[in-house]
């Protein structure tokens, strides 16, 4: 049954990277708990228009929960306290009517805040960039069977790539590390075939531009794993760890 609810938002506003930020005391009053927490905002902002206002930015795509532009912390919570959500499929029904929500952009040093909940995740593209692909020769897709892959190994590799790049994980970690996005891009690779290759290099260069681009380490205190919205398992980061720890022992060699 739909119902309307009331609350207090203390949001987090920043008119530009170099300017002085602060929370902004805002209300959202009539809101449908079958709207998602994006569709909140949007109700918000309309509001501030109408006022003459500086609506609230936000950064936001496809709004099915997999592109991974959403992102906001919510109460202290990356995407939310909802297990498994990305912020734009947490819905509202998971608030009470009267509740105060304190909304903050994602915070780490390597993520440079634009405005308001606007944060630059182009570092993770750069660690992508650095390595995280197969180098191949266009032409048409392969069959399918040609390769044979144990079912195990692809149902590991199919978690890994369920990654979406969100950066939860970064704004979780007291470190700000982004071990567990970077361990899932060189694990999906790692465990196929076609990823064996490159596997030394890979490891190596995307570690190395991780470390380059001031994330922190990971000092296994799991917040990452309990924030990310894709459920990515640090058991990642461990064959991460033994890619890499390979990867610089064989180049050591030569």
């Amino acid at each position: 049954m739909t119902r309307t609810i009331n609350l207090t938002l203390k949001v987090w506003r920043q008119p530009a990277a170099a300017a002085k930020g602060r929370f902004e005391t805002l209300h959202a009053t009539n809101i449908s708990t079958d709207m998602s927490f994006l569709e909140m905002l949007d109700v918000v902002n309309e509001q501030l228009t109408l006022d003459g206002k500086e609506p609230i930015a936000f950064d936001s795509d496809c709004r099915e929960g997999i592109c991974g532009q959403c992102g906001a912390v919510i109460n202290g919570h990356p995407h939310g306290a909802e297990k498994g959500t990305t912020l734009c499929q947490l819905h509202m029904r998971h608030f009470q009517n009267g509740d105060t929500i304190v909304v903050e952009p994602f915070r780490a040093r390597a993520f440079k805040l634009h405005k308001d909940l606007i944060i630059d995740r182009s570092p993770l593209d750069q660690i992508i960039q650095a390595g995280g692909y197969i180098s191949v020769h266009t032409g048409g897709a392969p069959e399918a069977n040609t390769i044979p892959i144990s079912e195990d190994r692809a149902e590991l590799a199919m978690d890994a790539a369920a990654c979406i790049g969100c950066g939860a994980c970064v704004a979780a970690c007291p470190n700000a590390s982004a071990m567990l996005f970077v361990s899932a891009k060189i694990s999906h690779l790692a465990l196929l075939p076609q990823g064996r290759p490159e596997a030394a290099r890979r490891a190596l260069s995307m570690v190395r531009k991780m470390d380059e681009l001031c994330f922190g380490n990971c000092s296994n205190e799991r917040e990452c794993e309990a924030e990310c919205p894709k459920e990515i398992s640090i058991a990642n980061i461990a064959r991460m760890n033994r890619e890499y720890i390979k990867a610089g022992f064989f180049s050591a060699l030569k």
